[in-house]
């Protein structure tokens, strides 16, 4: 049981480490960059970033939540509990996390994604974009928090 435990646990990691990465990277690089650019390229930009995003990312995304929760459950049957903590913990960071993709960022990718395929430029674009911008920090921050408990439940 142990086995399968941290099995999960690594598929976990690997999983958030996904959506983790690409937050970050959003937090760190692409905020700025978006800062030097005209409306219209912004919309452009990230109506079509947010639409093969927004296909692709939920896999790695909803394996990581999965398996997450399946490594605490079998380190709990496996009598192993700070790693049960430990990946619960993981799990409960990351359920915040898609709560706060789904009420905030998602609609604001909709949009931009709708408008992009329109080849339209919202006058607002750039609070669609400030408003999306203020939860990629948090939203790095639960995930880089997700992978470091993942971790511990490895060695606990």
């Amino acid at each position: 049981m142990t086995l399968l435990s941290h099995l999960a646990a690594l598929l976990a990691i690997l999983s958030t480490g996904i959506v983790y990465g690409t937050d970050a990277f959003c937090a760190l690089v692409q905020r700025s960059a978006l800062a030097h650019v005209d409306d219209t390229t912004l919309t452009a930009i990230m109506g079509n970033v947010h639409r093969f995003g927004d296909r692709r990312m939920p896999v790695p995304g909803i394996l990581g939540v999965i398996a997450a929760a399946v490594a605490s459950v079998l380190a709990a049957v496996a009598g192993h509990p700070a790693a049960a903590v430990t990946a619960g913990a993981a799990f409960l960071l990351l359920v915040v996390w898609v709560l706060l993709y789904l009420r905030i960022s998602a609609p604001i990718n909709r949009r931009l994604t709708a408008a992009a395929d329109a080849h339209e430029t919202p006058a607002d674009v750039r609070t669609w974009q400030r408003n999306w911008d203020r939860i990629i920090v948090p939203r790095a921050v639960l995930q880089g928090l997700a992978v470091l408990a993942l971790g511990v439940s490895l060695i606990s």
